[in-house]
């Protein structure tokens, strides 16, 4: 083969950062990308007509336009050695870096393949292990701080390998965007940035969607990220532009954004009609502007293709893509049977408790503070972050003192006050399967603005993947009140979490439970929520116990008889076992009433055997949690009991809890809305006495 002229030769010298000067590599490269982007037209074209035959696949979510952009991005990187974290409309870069036509088509069709989720995503909605490709989700720009969280994993295990994040100009206007740069640029993270602008959010323009027409113009207020805007219709362009990012975060000098300017071809999803929302001129002006025609116009002008070639490659493709489908609609859709398989990566339970403890008697704060010693120096792939973690602070209550002194700032490092980032890079640093971040969010009451990264995106991780990923991460809460914290330091949200399948939440009541809980919640290779109470931190009286040995770890999901009775049933958890405790003391001593106390530990999984077991000997049950009553997590342990030990009841269960508004600061209002020994102790004798 030979080039028109040495300019051509010159050229192309480099592109797809090759670095190669023979003529034939660099043409293998240009086909390479060429069949790629065909194979995703194609396939579009297929897809849009299954859903007219309603073959399966209801859903279809095209990357017309956005072929290019992605293929080079792709073949610009290393299969196997770098990530990727595709948007829904980024099947370039998916069949790119290697993920098979039969799966892709078969994933379309909802079958049961081996990846892209078994039929429990909706189309392009892409997850290959092999492939370092970690599963996404429908959340607009949920994958930025994920990218930016595996980024920082493998900068913390010296690997220079880069990862790719890509959305569409929407995206943009996501806070998760603006805070992934942030970190990113922060620690020098080798993370690809990749805005597919096609100057439509579904139907609103750019002018109604960021301000001054480009991030680019926005991003570049971030220092050390470094801005490329390119033509991602241009295959020189985005050439140039990846191998320059690739270069950089292989060096770790930073990450990089590219800003493609792409046309939308076709409607945003089989549900959409762009002729609503974009004139004719628009639709004409985009349909000029199409990548696949422009890149088979270059590759000719420069000599390293004939149209004969072009036309012989788009009819082996289309062969390609009808034998794909074909052998996609043989694949059997997935079995009902194993519909709520997954929620869950199934762990050795295992429990190791001396019997002999001469240790002396620490709080629960200490005890939180050694098991996360002692864990950080069996593994040193744990890493702790948070607000305020680091340094001489060890967190807002001491728990994480002294950490960063031993371990170093890269295993206990602050974070910006974000808690969406915090979610956000746990659940990224998880994927590389070397580390497990614990993250402390500062205050339960501040989760919530890194909710949607909890709830869409860390529980449903393992089941979304079919298995294929999970995320062995801890994120650590001080929760409750009683201590004066007013409205937005006193929430107790296990009953929040508790509906969100794929979340453990343990919520121990002293120290010897909470270190060695802390201890199996690291260990455990699922998402673990860790609330600790904050009037607990210090209180001796019931909560200070004799410190568990290093290698002492119990079950998550296993509750704790505290104390035996057959009289009645009281189920608690946190603070309100304290106080429980106190009350069945007292009425024990004066009126030998035997209540059998539970401690819950955790409240998902909930242990509901040893309450079953409890209410069939005593028949009577009584709830007490700080929480608000009203949908409180007794409100479910109540219906359970109700449906299925009605028959063991002697009397109706009674549930007690804080009142329904806002936690005051002023102690007297406090007091009044917060569950107290005195409530708890009516509703023991009224039950008793029933």
């Amino acid at each position: 083969m030979k080039t028109k002229n040495k300019d051509n030769l010159d050229l192309l010298e480099g592109l797809l950062g090759t670095g190669t000067k023979s003529p034939e590599e660099t043409k293998a490269n240009c086909l390479r990308v060429l069949e790629a982007a065909y194979e995703c037209r194609f396939m579009d074209e297929k897809m849009g007509k299954l859903v007219r035959q309603n073959k399966g696949g209801t859903f279809h979510m095209n990357g017309l336009g956005h072929e290019l952009v992605g293929v080079v991005g792709a073949h610009t990187l290393v299969q196997g050695k770098d990530w990727g974290f595709p948007y829904y409309r980024d099947r370039g870069f998916a069949i790119g870096f290697g993920s098979c036509l039969v799966e892709l088509l078969g994933a379309f069709l909802g079958r049961n393949v081996k990846h892209h989720s078994k039929g429990r995503m909706m189309p392009d909605h892409f997850s290959h292990k092999e492939l370092n490709i970690p599963v996404q989700s429908s959340v607009v720009g949920s994958q930025f701080l994920q990218a930016v969280g595996l980024a920082k994993g493998l900068r913390l295990s010296g690997k220079n390998e880069a990862v790719y994040v890509s959305c569409g100009d929407g995206a943009t206007s996501q806070g998760d965007f603006h805070e992934a740069l942030n970190f990113a640029c922060i620690h020098k993270l080798g993370v690809i940035f990749v805005v597919q602008d096609n100057g439509w959010a579904i139907s609103v323009p750019v002018k109604d969607q960021t301000a001054g027409g480009s991030i680019a113009k926005i991003a570049k207020g971030y220092e050390g990220l470094t801005t490329h805007e390119a033509d991602g219709t241009s295959f020189e362009e985005l050439s140039k532009a990846y191998s320059s990012a690739v270069n950089k975060a292989r060096n770790f000098e930073g990450p990089s954004l590219i800003v493609a300017k792409v046309p939308r071809l076709g409607p945003h999803s089989s549900s959409d009609d762009p002729k609503k929302y974009k004139s004719d001129e628009i639709l004409e002006e985009e349909k000029s502007k199409d990548p696949i025609p422009k890149y088979e116009e270059w590759l000719i002008k420069m000599g390293l293709f004939k149209e004969e070639e072009l036309e012989a490659l788009q009819n082996k493709v289309k062969s390609r893509i009808d034998e794909a489908s074909k052998r996609a609609e043989e694949i059997p859709y997935p079995s009902k049977e194993g519909v709520t398989k997954h929620v869950f990566k199934d762990v050795e339970e295992k429990v190791v408790i001396s019997s002999k403890n001469e240790n002396e008697s620490i709080v629960m704060v200490d005890a939180l503070n050694h098991a996360l010693k002692e864990e950080m120096e069996s593994d040193p792939g744990i890493v702790v972050f948070g607000q305020d973690v680091a340094h001489g602070k060890g967190g807002v209550f001491g728990t994480t003192k002294d950490l960063t002194d031993l371990y170093g700032e890269e295993r206990c490092f602050n974070t910006p006050l974000a808690e969406s980032t915090i979610v956000g890079t746990v659940i990224g640093m998880s994927f590389d399967g070397i580390h497990k971040p614990v993250a402390e969010i500062q205050f339960a009451d501040y989760l919530w603005t890194g909710i949607n990264q909890l709830f869409n995106e860390l529980s449903s991780i393992h089941y979304r993947s079919g298995g294929e990923w999970n995320c062995p991460v801890v994120i650590r809460m001080p929760t409750g009140g009683y201590i004066q914290g007013g409205p937005y330091h006193s929430q107790s949200i296990e009953a929040f979490l508790a509906h969100c399948p794929g979340l453990k939440i343990v919520l121990p009541s002293n120290a010897e439970d909470a270190k060695r809980l802390m201890k199996a919640a690291i260990r455990d290779p699922n998402p673990v929520i860790f609330l600790e109470h904050k009037g607990l931190y210090r209180q001796r009286a019931f909560s200070a116990r004799k410190e568990p040995g290093p290698e002492e770890i119990d079950i998550i999901g296993k509750a704790k008889v505290v104390r035996e009775g057959s009289d009645l049933t009281l189920i608690t958890w946190g603070m309100s076992t304290v106080m429980a405790n106190e009350i069945c003391d007292k009425l024990y001593k004066e009126e030998d009433l035997e209540v059998e106390l539970i401690d819950l530990r955790t409240i998902a999984p909930v242990d509901y055997e040893t309450i079953s077991e409890s209410v069939k000997k005593t028949s009577k049950v009584l709830i007490a949690h700080e929480a608000h009553k009203h949908c409180g997590f007794g409100a479910e342990l109540a219906a359970r009991i109700a449906e299925n030990e009605f028959e063991y009841l002697d009397a109706p269960i009674k549930r007690v809890g804080s009142f329904e508004c806002a936690v005051p600061y002023s102690k007297p209002l406090e007091d009044a809305v917060l569950l107290q020994k005195a409530d708890i102790e009516k509703a023991i004798r009224e039950l008793a006495d029933f």
